[in-house]
């Protein structure tokens, strides 16, 4: 009840930290009109008329779509029920409090506490991105942690396809691909892929891949990456945008044979390490790893969903990434040396 109270106070205010909702509204709007978003530039002088108020508050006009299918096709769903922030943010609403009961329901089958779901309902990052902001991340993390329940509870086939629809809201959870190695059957990946080319079939048909400013988003943007920015400097290279789902793969391979498929961590942290290492780290970037933050393996994870409020901060870039990142590597510190000294303890009982 009060994790809704303040959501419902955030969601009749205007968006205030970020306005990539008036670019869903763009999105869903103009396909409602018969045009392809991947392709039509909002600042192009012979679409003005297709225009809001609202939709003329979007950031970087001068670049189509980056989102993929399954996005799209979320924005047009809400477009054709209205086109405005206010009903964007709204879907948000619906699926952060579908992402709450999903989440009641893998706590309980799991023979959890039921109070962890707490850690998401009441974590700011979420309402603020959610409600406050109407980012569409709330539809992927929906589709992800369904994804895992369905894993969890066998359901291969259900969580193959949950997956490829995560992925087709964004890309970012394509690193958990091993995940499923060994616990799906081949149709049932085949028909995953299957259903998320079928999304981007009405995208198709212009000569070029549906993929908008995607490109050039990677190449381009670089914003509270330390990690990143760190590396490219000493490897200027296009390459290494690879570096980040490199890393995310090769974590998601370790906790695939060392962690229990219903485990949190295995699905939190690959997410985590692909963020971490990425060229662009925007805070509602960690709404997808905010449903599995129920352990207590998952304290630094939480604090960075929190600490990561800084970028909205007005503060100098290296204050932020001193407020940010700071409180995350002493926690990590803090469990470190706490594991240590029980690994001490028990040798000397031995």
């Amino acid at each position: 009840m009060l994790a809704a109270a303040w959501r419902v106070l955030l969601l009749l205010s205007p968006p205030t930290l970020s306005t990539d909702v008036y670019r869903y509204v763009w999105d869903g709007r103009i396909q409602r009109l018969g045009y392809d978003p991947y392709l039509v530039v909002p600042s192009n002088s012979d679409v003005r008329h297709l225009h809001t108020a609202e939709t003329l508050l979007m950031n970087h006009p001068d670049f189509p779509t980056p989102y993929p299918a399954v996005a799209e096709l979320f924005f047009r769903a809400v477009a054709l029920v209205d086109d405005s922030a206010r009903a964007m943010k709204s879907a948000a609403f619906l699926c952060d409090a579908a992402l709450v009961a999903i989440l009641l329901w893998w706590l309980s089958a799991s023979h959890r506490s039921r109070w962890w779901v707490l850690t998401y309902a009441w974590n700011p990052l979420v309402a603020l991105e959610g409600a406050g902001n109407g980012h569409v991340d709330l539809l992927g993390a929906l589709a992800l942690v369904l994804t895992a329940a369905l894993l969890t509870r066998g359901r291969r086939t259900a969580s193959a396809v949950g997956f490829a629809l995560a992925i087709g809201v964004k890309f970012l959870p394509l690193p958990l691909a091993p995940l499923f190695w060994g616990r799906i059957r081949l149709r049932d990946a085949a028909l995953g892929v299957g259903i998320l080319a079928a999304l981007y079939i009405p995208f198709l048909g212009h000569g070029q891949l549906p993929l908008g400013s995607l490109g050039g988003y990677l190449v381009r943007w670089r914003v509270n990456a330390p990690v990143y920015t760190a590396l490219e400097w000493v490897f200027p290279t296009k390459g290494l945008v690879g570096v980040p789902v490199a890393l995310g793969f090769a974590v998601a391979l370790w906790t695939r044979w060392h962690l229990a498929v219903d485990s949190p961590e295995a699905w939190a942290w690959p997410v985590a390490t692909t963020l971490l290492f990425a060229p662009t780290v925007f805070p509602w970037y960690l709404v997808w790893v905010t449903p599995f933050l129920f352990t207590p393996r998952a304290l630094p994870l939480a604090v960075w969903t929190v600490s990561s409020l800084a970028v909205y901060w007005p503060l100098p870039v290296w204050a932020t990434m001193v407020v940010e990142y700071g409180p995350v590597l002493g926690v990590t510190g803090w469990m470190w040396a706490q594991s240590a000294r029980a690994r001490r303890a028990t040798i000397s009982t031995v």
